[in-house]
């Protein structure tokens, strides 16, 4: 009984079988290791940065307003700057008391004193001595300290029974989650900007070693692509995987706990939604960079023609930003409809407005463009590139490596 030969594999199943390849070739490389370890390393010198900076500011002292009155009335300055500093939370100059008597312009000239105005006189006639634009920055706090002081005890002004409730109130909570939808575009740009130029650099490397000539042969272009895109999206959720994983662990260890704002829907489907986002906005801007890979040969030509590609993906954002301050108006729903800057605006609005049927519609029409700019980028490459070359030649190597790999 002879064996039937087995048919060809269906777009999808070919799909599959391409992703698996790239993916299985990348994640065991010891090149997708050294990706991993990449953006630990400006992190890390952002962090040294910020340390030593924060050590240069601790260093630096900032001026101090000093006092150069009466004993007594020296002492009620003093008490006053206390029950304004401490138990009213008022934001004052350091204070610093001078002898009495003591000569203003000399104390001010000494470097060590660091002084940037020196209070004298009297409460009743006070004098803020000191540089024209010091004098414009601390006449308030001056005036403020003075006042105070004189009224005494009175100072302290009505006392207030604090109530202090649980949940924010409209506003702040408006507030709260305006921030966390502007945090979460940042952050799908910058993921999506590190991540979707792995898919042109494979493309481009595979079509200068006449390997996709190959795979075009054995399996439909479509196929090809989608399964590359595919491929590379899962590879990115890997690496967003350890590099979430790390970063909690560090956050944990190392910093406070910090009471992030609930976004709308809720953190569990924000967190599914941003995943979902991420894939679309990564799918539709890899398979743009796949079209791209279809035009380039160099990877100079590469670099030339993905710049407009790269600079429009700022524009994008900053449109969908602009998006997130007029979400009812025209300019909200273009950036929600144009498929580029969809998912950085249904992100924004997943934070700030509940309910799932604007979001059900537009990841189907994110995915739409998807299967659209597949299509596009795939046809474009077969006129490119395809048309060259000996059809036998490749249809031979496409056989026997395509057994191989179904093997």
């Amino acid at each position: 009984m002879t064996r039937q030969p087995k048919g060809r594999l269906s777009l999808l199943e070919a799909a599959f079988v391409m992703a698996r390849r790239d993916f299985m070739a990348i994640l065991f490389s010891r090149a997708f290791l050294f990706f991993l370890l990449g953006p630990l390393f400006p992190l890390l010198v952002g962090a040294l940065a910020g340390g030593i900076g924060s050590q240069v500011r601790d260093s630096v002292q900032p001026p101090s307003l000093g006092v150069a009155m009466s004993a007594a009335e020296t002492e009620r300055i003093t008490a006053t700057y206390t029950r304004l500093s401490d138990e009213m939370g008022v934001r004052l100059p350091v204070l610093r008391v001078l002898d009495e008597g003591q000569d203003t312009d000399a104390a001010l000239a000494d470097d060590g004193n660091n002084l940037g105005a020196i209070l004298t006189g009297s409460l009743d006639a006070p004098r803020l001595v000191g540089t024209q634009e010091r004098i414009d920055r601390w006449r308030g706090d001056s005036a403020l300290l003075v006042d105070a002081a004189r009224r005494g005890n009175d100072a302290s002004g009505v006392s207030l029974t604090l109530q202090p409730i649980t949940d924010l109130s409209g506003s702040d909570r408006n507030q709260a989650r305006l921030l966390t939808a502007q945090g979460a575009q940042v952050l799908l740009f910058l993921l999506s900007m590190l991540l979707a130029g792995m898919v042109l650099s494979n493309l481009v490397e595979e079509k200068a070693n006449k390997i996709i000539e190959v795979l075009s042969a054995a399996i439909p272009m479509d196929a090809v692509f989608l399964g590359k895109l595919f491929a590379m999206l899962a590879v990115s959720l890997v690496g967003m995987v350890v590099w979430g994983s790390v970063g909690g662990i560090a956050t944990y260890v190392f910093a406070d706990p910090v009471a992030l704002p609930d976004p709308a829907v809720g953190w569990p489907a924000f967190i599914a939604l941003f995943v979902v986002y991420f894939s679309m906005n990564y799918l539709l801007v890899g398979s743009l960079f796949l079209a791209i890979g279809a035009l380039a040969t160099t990877v100079r030509e590469v670099q030339t023609i993905s710049m407009p590609v790269t600079m429009s993906q700022v524009l994008i954002f900053f449109l969908a930003g602009l998006a997130i301050a007029q979400p009812g108006d025209t300019i909200g729903w273009i950036a929600a409809i144009f498929p580029l800057s969809s998912p950085y605006t249904m992100l924004a609005w997943a934070a700030l407005e509940e309910g799932w049927a604007m979001h059900l519609a537009a990841i189907a029409w994110q995915a739409l463009f998807v299967a659209l700019f597949i299509r596009f980028g795939a046809q474009l490459f077969r006129r490119r590139v395809m048309n060259s070359g000996s059809k036998r030649t490749r249809s031979d190597k496409a056989t026997r490596w395509w057994n191989g790999l179904r093997a």
